[in-house]
């Protein structure tokens, strides 16, 4: 079931205005954009990461984002996931955006990148070169509820069950990144 939070926080912590770091397929920085221009229409390609924070039970904490996303609105997907924003290192921005959307501190492994680009409805479209990261936490999320409507924990088991049964609840590239951890990182599920 879906817990909430009486401790949430609704601060606000994404803005269409932030300057967002446009790339090649190569990574290499190509220009900035504000994030909304950079969802519009197909999307321009830009930097953006996903984090998978797992408890000590090996559960993985999902979130169900908040009703007033331009894209996919109340979807269920990973932990956390964002853009470094112009200026900033992926380590501070995967950090920082932790702290904003679920008031977390975790340390963090690289897994992998990859690019996608999903439309959504007529409303735009994600078109990201995307880092993959995984993390623990024990520590009760705090979230923000200008990101997040709900929140739970799920073994990978179950995860995979819901995914086989409900996969048009679940976001578009949290699909394509749990089919490939499951595939190519399965010691990084052991670990959690």
């Amino acid at each position: 079931m879906a817990e909430s939070n009486p401790r949430a926080k609704d601060e606000v912590v994404s803005f269409d205005s932030e300057s967002l770091v446009l790339v090649d397929s190569n990574d290499a920085v190509v220009g900035y954009q504000d994030k909304a221009t950079c969802h519009d229409g197909e999307g321009m390609l830009h930097r953006a990461f996903s984090l998978f924070i797992f408890d000590r039970d090996g559960q993985l904490l999902l979130q169900q984002r908040s009703a007033g996303k331009r894209l996919w609105p109340l979807y269920w997907s990973n932990s956390c996931c964002s853009h470094p924003r112009k200026g900033e290192t992926l380590e501070v921005a995967t950090q920082r955006r932790l702290q904003q959307e679920l008031g977390l501190r975790a340390e963090l492994e690289y897994l992998y990148r990859f690019q996608y680009q999903v439309p959504y409805r007529d409303l735009g479209s994600e078109h990201e070169l995307c880092s993959v990261l995984i993390g623990h936490s024990d520590a009760e999320p705090v979230v923000n509820a200008n990101e997040i409507a709900a929140w739970r924990y799920i073994s990978p088991a179950d995860l995979d069950y819901e995914l086989d049964t409900r996969a048009e609840e679940f976001m578009p590239w949290f699909k394509m990144e749990w089919a490939r951890i499951r595939k190519e990182f399965p010691e990084a599920l052991r670990a959690a």
